[in-house]
């Protein structure tokens, strides 16, 4: 046998150091290739379930069980630990490079009529709700552990996990919508909510987490409102001026001709990566910042690029959303069954499975409740609207990875037992409740009603055409806070007069059809 032989053996053979460049290349290759197959199976397997119409297991519940079998069986077997390494949820990949273009999406495919028309609720919800939810379930957790119930956190803490558990994320019961098409309004405040609701998740977090990293005291209360008030608009003034600094850029740079479409494209691409890590690196919420650039790109930048580019980008960030939002279930599936989990906490999980039904409730009702006292009669939510609200409050990726960086944010195994909590949380909402959503609104009777009404923004607010209730006679003013609601609710009116007569003209190169280019790109997050 020949020296050169007895190399090419050594090469492959077992005895290959483990920490050999070799090696982890190998490993390397057959994690990244089942991850490729999974997916492939993934969307393999979602095309046939919406083809027959399987609605008790969706897309992401099918996704995450593919990823829960596989990783069950990697960890049973011997699988070599430089390629179970490819499997584990990394909450820093997920972040800069998962997330940012499903957030875009969802805003990028904001249609601006039903959204802006529920714009006061939309935010109430998102905002009003998710801290009311936040301080319920942290409330309630901290309870339970006083009156042992469950494992005992610190108030903080409990406070942390209130505010991770609440970020929402109903891409189930959003696909499930659309197939069986449900009433425009219903959805827009579902996926309106669902979207500024994450954003709003992890700036509680954070603030939580400065709040128990420099141990604040009731003192140093208003510190961190301003702290929480200093990252959202922060984050938010940097969203829309990025998003308009584009709009201004595509306007006049003159790129919308037929041989510099490519630089067209590569630029609109990197605007919202950009406002994201300008967010991250100024200590801002990057989701905060992209969501907001992705709702002005395609307000305004989106009409000043050609025709082809303006085809090109819809279908870019629909293809890579649908890919990421795959990939972070079945991400998620492999690690729920390869990480390490405290099950020895069972009243943590249960108990915190209803406490969280119980905050959504309280999130719910009470702002459909304020949200209702300015609305006219023919628009308030109506309540099976508002039991499919709640209903869709499903746990998912964003609480799971918020979930899985508190083990690092909190000691002693306290961040263990929230993770493993959370991971129980979100297979059961995701599996159980999302599929049963059909059923849901089946039973609400919510399904097929999807064109019986139309929105028109105009400058009387209230006569936009929205929920349909019986007339009935109001009085003047109940009382001095419904007349402020009120006014802000009509502010929505002024909003829109200031766009038609001074935002659009400024920012595009043409008025274009809003209504024709909602539909292009027009897909909301699920996958």
């Amino acid at each position: 046998m020949g020296m050169e032989e007895e190399a090419q053996i050594m090469l492959i053979s077992p005895a290959e150091p483990k920490g050999s460049p070799v090696k982890d290349q190998q490993a390397a290759g057959v994690g990244i290739l089942l991850q490729i197959m999974m997916l492939v199976l993934s969307f393999v397997l979602g095309h046939v379930l919406r083809r027959h119409r399987v609605y008790f297991l969706p897309e992401a519940s099918a996704s995450l069980l593919i990823g829960l079998i596989v990783g069950g069986l990697a960890n049973i077997s011997n699988t070599e630990t430089n390629i179970r390494a490819w499997f584990n949820f990394h909450e820093e990949f997920f972040f800069l490079f998962l997330l940012p273009p499903i957030i875009f999406q969802s805003g990028f495919s904001l249609s601006p009529k039903p959204f802006f028309s529920n714009f006061g609720a939309i935010v109430t919800f998102a905002i009003l709700g998710t801290f009311i939810a936040s301080v319920v379930t942290g409330g309630l957790v901290y309870l339970g552990g006083l009156m042992f119930l469950m494992y005992r956190l610190p108030f903080v803490e409990c406070l942390m996990f209130g505010a991770l558990i609440s970020a929402t994320d109903p891409v189930t019961v959003l696909s499930i919508f659309q197939e069986l098409g449900t009433d425009v309004n219903l959805y827009a405040l579902v996926f309106g909510e669902s979207v500024l609701n994450d954003a709003m998740a992890i700036s509680l977090y954070r603030t939580m987490s400065l709040v128990r990293s420099h141990a604040y005291s009731g003192k140093n209360f208003f510190f961190v409102i301003v702290r929480f008030l200093e990252t959202f608009v922060g984050s938010l003034s940097a969203g829309l001026g990025v998003g308009f600094t584009s709009a201004l850029l595509f306007k006049y740079a003159g790129l919308d001709i037929d041989n510099l479409q490519n630089l067209e494209c590569c630029l609109f691409v990197l605007f919202p990566y950009f406002s994201y890590m300008l967010a991250e690196g100024f200590g801002l919420s990057g989701i905060v910042s992209i969501l907001f650039t992705g709702m002005v790109m395609k307000h305004y930048t989106y009409s000043n690029l050609s025709e082809s580019s303006q085809q090109f980008v819809a279908e870019f960030f629909h293809l890579i959303s649908s890919l990421a939002e795959t990939f972070i279930f079945i991400y998620m599936g492999l690690d729920i069954a390869m990480e390490q989990h405290s099950w020895s906490h069972v009243g943590f999980i249960f108990f915190s499975i209803l406490f969280i039904g119980v905050a959504r409730a309280a999130n719910v009702f009470s702002c459909a409740y304020l949200v209702n006292l300015v609305r006219p009669a023919h628009r308030k939510i109506p309540s099976n609207h508002q039991k499919a609200l709640w209903y869709s409050g499903l746990r998912g990726a964003m609480a799971f990875a918020l979930a899985l960086q508190s083990i690092h944010d909190l000691p002693d195994g306290h961040g263990q037992t929230i993770f493993t909590a959370t991971t129980a949380i979100v297979v059961l909402t995701v599996l159980l409740i999302g599929g049963s959503t059909g059923t849901m609104l089946e039973a609400l009777q919510v399904v097929g009603d999807s064109d019986d009404h139309e929105y028109s923004l105009t400058e009387n607010s209230d006569v936009s055409n929205g929920y349909i209730a019986p007339d009935s006679d109001e009085g003047s003013s109940r009382s001095r806070i419904k007349m402020k609601l009120r006014e802000f609710h009509e502010s929505t009116a002024s909003f829109t007069a200031l766009n038609r007569n001074y935002l659009t003209p400024f920012f595009k190169s043409r008025s274009g059809d809003d209504e024709e280019n909602d539909n292009i790109g027009a897909r909301i997050r699920g996958s």
